[in-house]
C-alpha cells in the first residue's frame, strides 16, 4: 500500500497519527520524517529511493541484514501452516524446536526456556522468577535486587526499577520498587572518589559491589547485569574478567545472577552470547532483539534446572509461575529465529566476526584524532563515540544542545542512519556488514562529527 502513496502523504499520516518512542513529538511534527519502505542487506531504503546504511541495526536487532531470503522463506512457509495458537495448554512444533536449539547454544547449565515477546518482558520474567524462587525455597526475606548505575533493562515497571538512568526513569520513581545500586566500571563517571584511572576502576567497583553484597546478601534475591557492555547507559564497556568476578560474588553470597543479554546476545560480542566471553553461566538469562535477527517480536528467558525445580509441586501448593503472554512462543516468530540460527551455522558467521571486529577497532581508533571525540568505547560489534566540548577537560556538551542528534541528522547526508544516546554516537550495525561498509560508516561519522562540532 505504501508504494502507491506519495512521500508527502506518508509523512503527513505519520506526523498526524503515529506517536514515536523516545521522541519529543512537538519537534517531530515540525520535521519531514524519513519513511522507510524497503531494506536490502545493510541498507534501509526510503519512500524516495534514498539508501542509508543502517548503523544501529534496526535498534540493535538486525543480524544478517535486511530482507534475508532464508528468513523470508521460513516465515512464508510457516504462515501457510498456522499463524498462532497458544502455549497455555498446548505446545507447538516451532517453539519446541527453538527451545532445544537455544539450550544447545546457551552457556552450559541453562536448561529451560520461557517465552515472551520483547526484552522488557524477558527481564520482567527473570525478576519475578528470582523473587518467587526464594519464596518457594523458604527464604522469604530475600526480596531485593542489586543493579548497576547506568543500567537499562527495559521500560516495564519491574525492568525500570532495576534500571539506573535518571533521564529515562526518574519520572516513574513513585511507581518503582527500590533496588540496591552498585557503581558501574566507567572510570571518570563511576562516582568513586578513590578512582583515578581506568585500570583501577573495575577493581574498585567490584570491591564496592562485594561490600554491598556482604551487607545485604540475606535480603537479596538477585543481581542483574548487562554482561560486557551497558547499552543505553552509553555503550559502557566493562573490563575483561568483570563478569566472571560478578558470577563468583553471586555464588559466594548466595544471590541469583540474572544476565540481560537482550542487546549483547546472538553474536554481538563475537561469541553467541556475551557471558561465553568469560565462560560464565548465569542463573537466569534474558534474550530478545537479535533472537529473530530483527524480524519479529520474540523473547526468551532461560534458566537452570535448579530454578525450574523450585516451581514444581502439587497443584494445591500454588507453586506455579503465574505469568504469561498472549503471543508466547508464536510459531511464526519461532520459525524466523530457527532460520536465523541455521544461517549462523551455514554462513559461519561467528568465524567471520574476528576480522570485522579488528577492522572496526582500527577504524574507530582513527576517530580519537578528532577534537571533539572524548572517548571511543568498543567491544565486539558494538561501539560508542562520546562527543565532548573539550577533550582536555572532558567537559561535555549539555544534553539540551542536542549535539548527538545533530550529528546523526548530518550523517544522513553521508548515507547513514544513526541514533545517539545523548551525546554518544552508537555504532551497532548488522553483523553481516562488509569491511567496505564499515569504511562507509566510519568515514560518514567522522565527517558528520567535524561538520557539527568543529
Amino acid at each position: 500500500m505504501s508504494r502507491e502513496i506519495d512521500t508527502a502523504t506518508l509523512q503527513e499520516y505519520d506526523r498526524k497519527f503515529v506517536w514515536h518512542p523516545f521522541t519529543q513529538m512537538r519537534e517531530w511534527e515540525e520535521s519531514s520524517p524519513v519513511i522507510i519502505t524497503h531494506g536490502e542487506g545493510s541498507f534501509l531504503i526510503d519512500s524516495d529511493g534514498n539508501r542509508y546504511l543502517d548503523g544501529v541495526g534496526a535498534i540493535w536487532t538486525n543480524v544478517h541484514g535486511h530482507c534475508k531470503r532464508e528468513i523470508n522463506d521460513a516465515i512464508k512457509n510457516q504462515v501457510d501452516r498456522i499463524e498462532h495458537s497458544t502455549l497455555l495448554g498446548l505446545g507447538n512444533d516451532k517453539a519446541a524446536l527453538l527451545a532445544k536449539a537455544l539450550i544447545d547454544i546457551a552457556p552450559s547449565g541453562l536448561a529451560k526456556v520461557f517465552y515472551s515477546d520483547n526484552g522488557s518482558t524477558a527481564v520482567e520474567i527473570g525478576i519475578k522468577m528470582a523473587f518467587q524462587y526464594w519464596q518457594q525455597r523458604g527464604r522469604k526475606e530475600k526480596t531485593r535486587f542489586i543493579s548497576f548505575r547506568n543500567a537499562y533493562h527495559g521500560d516495564t515497571i519491574g525492568a525500570v526499577s532495576v534500571g539506573g538512568i535518571d533521564i529515562f526513569h526518574e519520572v516513574f520513581r513513585p511507581l518503582l520498587f527500590t533496588t540496591i545500586q552498585a557503581p558501574s566500571p566507567y572510570c571518570y563517571r563511576c562516582e568513586l572518589a578513590e578512582c583515578r584511572d581506568s585500570s583501577s576502576c573495575g577493581l574498585l567497583c567490584l570491591q564496592r559491589l562485594e561490600d554491598l553484597m556482604a551487607a545485604h546478601a540475606g535480603e537479596t534475591a538477585g543481581l542483574i547485569i548487562e554482561p560486557r557492555v551497558q547499552g543505553a547507559g552509553g555503550m559502557i564497556v566493562q573490563p575483561r574478567g568483570f563478569v566472571r568476578k560478578v558470577r563468583e560474588l553471586c555464588d559466594r553470597y548466595n544471590i541469583l545472577m540474572i544476565a540481560d543479554e537482550v542487546a549483547v546476545g546472538f553474536g554481538r560480542m563475537g561469541t553467541m552470547f556475551a557471558c561465553q566471553q568469560e565462560e560464565v553461566t548465569p542463573d537466569i538469562m534474558a534474550l530478545s532483539k537479535g533472537i529473530t535477527a530483527g524480524y519479529l517480536p520474540l523473547a526468551a528467558t532461560l534458566t537452570t534446572q535448579d530454578v525450574y525445580d523450585a516451581f514444581l509441586g502439587e497443584y494445591r501448593e500454588l507453586k506455579t509461575f503465574f505469568h504469561g503472554h498472549t503471543f508466547t512462543g508464536n510459531p511464526i516468530a519461532c520459525a524466523a529465529a530457527l532460520a536465523s540460527l541455521v544461517i549462523f551455522e551455514k554462513e559461519r558467521l561467528l568465524e567471520s566476526l574476528p576480522e570485522k571486529i579488528s577492522y572496526l577497532s582500527a577504524r574507530l581508533a582513527e576517530l580519537h584524532r578528532l577534537r571533539h571525540v572524548g572517548d571511543v568505547r568498543q567491544d565486539g560489534m558494538i561501539a560508542g563515540i562520546e562527543l565532548v566540548r573539550s577533550k582536555e577537560t572532558r567537559e561535555g556538551f549539555g544534553w539540551e544542545e542536542r549535539i548527538g542528534v545533530k550529528v546523526c541528522l548530518e550523517a544522513r547526508k553521508h548515507g547513514l542512519f544513526l541514533r545517539p544516546l545523548g551525546n554518544v554516537i552508537v555504532v551497532f550495525p548488522p553483523l553481516s556488514i562488509s569491511l567496505s561498509e564499515i569504511d562507509l560508516l566510519i568515514d560518514g561519522i567522522s565527517a558528520s562529527v567535524q561538520a557539527v562540532c568543529d
